[in-house]
């Protein structure tokens, strides 16, 4: 059973369409690259799976569930997670309270009111989290924003894993890194599906989406123009469909 199936999915805001009825299936463990130029509707898309924004038609399912109709937090207490370009982390904290930002364990007080938030804990699970992942930082105790782009872009990955998700979309996760950066990322990727997470890489960089990814689906103006498979195509091919030259 695939993770996540979407099935004629339509968006439109007023009179732009967005969405044309567009057909995806990811499954668990699978890395899928979705590409397409600025306006091809990739980030709508994303926010209709999330459930950011409501779809007009179609219908989205998960693990055999339709979640069409669910919120953003139900979707997220299921298991599917997005690292969003700007990586929503909050620079003056640390690396450990980042990791649990919005989501932080308490302590009871006199074991009956949840009230403390608990910092031993989260420095505790944090610590287990880089040290699982392999992640290069010189301390979960830094904040976040004296990190460099690449390890803050870790972090974002190691947020996202420490609730177990079983699909993460990551939005441009190495247009702003440099190579050594991108390589770590590209290593955590691989990771995530060895684990079994199923993972969709939005990204113009397409070195990176055929180092990552075993399929890449193209989107253009709102259509899924192309499903490939990324050992029977080639960067050219892909950039054909991309562009409209294609066919």
């Amino acid at each position: 059973m695939s993770t996540l199936e979407l099935s004629g999915v339509e968006k439109s805001f007023g009179a732009v369409q967005v969405l044309n009825g567009v057909d995806l299936s990811v499954s668990g463990g699978e890395v899928v690259g979705l590409v397409g130029d600025n306006g091809a509707g990739k980030s709508t898309l994303m926010k209709a799976i999330t459930g950011v924004y409501s779809t007009d038609k179609g219908r989205i399912t998960f693990d055999g569930i339709d979640i069409t109709n669910l919120d953003p937090g139900k979707r997220r207490e299921m298991g599917i997670e997005m690292i969003y370009q700007d990586l929503a982390l909050a620079p003056q904290q640390d690396v450990a309270n980042n990791i649990f930002l919005g989501r932080e364990p308490t302590k009871r007080l006199l074991g009956l009111i949840p009230c403390f938030v608990d910092k031993s804990r989260i420095d505790v699970e944090a610590q287990e989290m880089i040290d699982r992942l392999g992640v290069q930082i010189p301390s979960i105790h830094i904040p976040v924003g004296m990190l460099s782009g690449g390890q803050q872009q870790t972090i974002a990955i190691a947020r996202a894993l420490t609730f177990k998700p079983k699909l993460v979309i990551m939005d441009e996760p190495t247009a702003a890194l440099a190579v050594r950066e991108v390589e770590s990322v590209l290593n955590l990727i691989e990771q995530m599906r060895s684990e079994g997470i199923a993972t969709i890489l939005i990204s113009h960089r397409l070195n990176d989406v055929f180092a990552a990814c075993g399929r890449i689906v193209v989107l253009r103006r709102g259509n899924v123009i192309a499903d490939l498979k990324r050992d029977e195509t080639d960067m050219s091919e892909v950039v054909s469909y991309i562009v409209g030259a294609h066919g």
